[in-house]
Order: C-alpha cells, then sequence, then structure tokens
C-alpha cells in the first residue's frame, strides 16, 4: 500500500469524488412513506375483497423498494479522490467496504488519456497514465463531467510542472 499521508503543500490540483445521488435522505424518507401508504392502501383494498394474498404482495413490493435504495446509498459511500503536488500526483480509491486502492506518479511523467468514442459518448473513459501503470478515474462521472475533469487535471499537471521546472 502507498503512503497515506495528504501530499504536502502547495497542490495544483486537489478533488474528491463521489457519486452523485439524486434523492437526499429526506427526499427517501419521504417517498417510502408514500410507497408504503400506497401500498398498505391498495393491499387493504384487496384484503376487503377477499384477495388476501396481494397484501402480502404489496407488502413485498414496499420492501423490496426499501432494501434497492439501501443497497444503493450503500454503494454512494465509496469515492476517489485525486491530488497533484510539485512531486506527486496520487489516485486513492476507496470502494463501498472501505477497500483503498492507490496509485501515483511524478507529475513530469503523468500524462491524461480521454479516450472517447463518437458512437456512443457515454463511453467516454478518463485516465492518468505513467510509465505503462494507468487508473481509471471518475467512471461513475457523467461525460461531460469526465471531459471537465480531463481538463482540470491537464491544468494542474502542467502548473505542477511549471513549479517544478521554472524555465
Amino acid at each position: 500500500m502507498e503512503d497515506q499521508a495528504p501530499l504536502r503543500p502547495p497542490l495544483y490540483f486537489d478533488a474528491v469524488l463521489t457519486p452523485h445521488r439524486s434523492l437526499s435522505p429526506r427526499g427517501f424518507l419521504v417517498m417510502m412513506g408514500l410507497v408504503g401508504s400506497v401500498s398498505f392502501i391498495s393491499g387493504m383494498a384487496f384484503l376487503m375483497m377477499g384477495a388476501w394474498p396481494v397484501f402480502g404482495f404489496f407488502g413485498l413490493d414496499a420492501a423490496l423498494i426499501y432494501f434497492a435504495f439501501r443497497l444503493n446509498y450503500r454503494a454512494a459511500r465509496a469515492y476517489e479522490t485525486v491530488q497533484i503536488s510539485g512531486g506527486e500526483v496520487r489516485v486513492r480509491k476507496v470502494d463501498a467496504r472501505g477497500n483503498v486502492t492507490a496509485w501515483s506518479a511524478p507529475p513530469y511523467w503523468a500524462r491524461v488519456d480521454l479516450h472517447e468514442e463518437e458512437e456512443a459518448e457515454e463511453n467516454t473513459r478518463l485516465s492518468l497514465i505513467s510509465h505503462g501503470r494507468a487508473v481509471v478515474v471518475g467512471a461513475f462521472l457523467a461525460p461531460f463531467e469526465r471531459k471537465e475533469l480531463g481538463e482540470a487535471i491537464r491544468q494542474g499537471l502542467g502548473d505542477a510542472r511549471r513549479a517544478s521546472n521554472p524555465l
């Protein structure tokens, strides 16, 4: 495992990337309240008509929706950090379980590779490459966000190179 200590200033680029979640925890509670209410009311209507098994299926549907969202929120604990200092480029990936993968390289040798497919823009891939080693960065981002991130990292690499070699 590579050094986990933060890079020393000056940092020419420092970003924390997290997967986007459009539903806040409060929104989740409201949505589950609505799903539970609709399921209960509909289930009671079927129960009163004598179709008692349907009541259980409505409850099962609500429970499955709840657990699907909980799994989605658990996956949202993953994040990536990208830092560029005068002496090192560091990428740390932390998955939802807390496992860390680290990649580092000197900024002078690191380069940004933005691979875009013309037919399918969603297949845009952003990588940092140095000495035959590569790491994919921001795979969970939207294609336009990967492009913006790639430009920002290029700028940070350029700033770090100029600072270490002022000529």
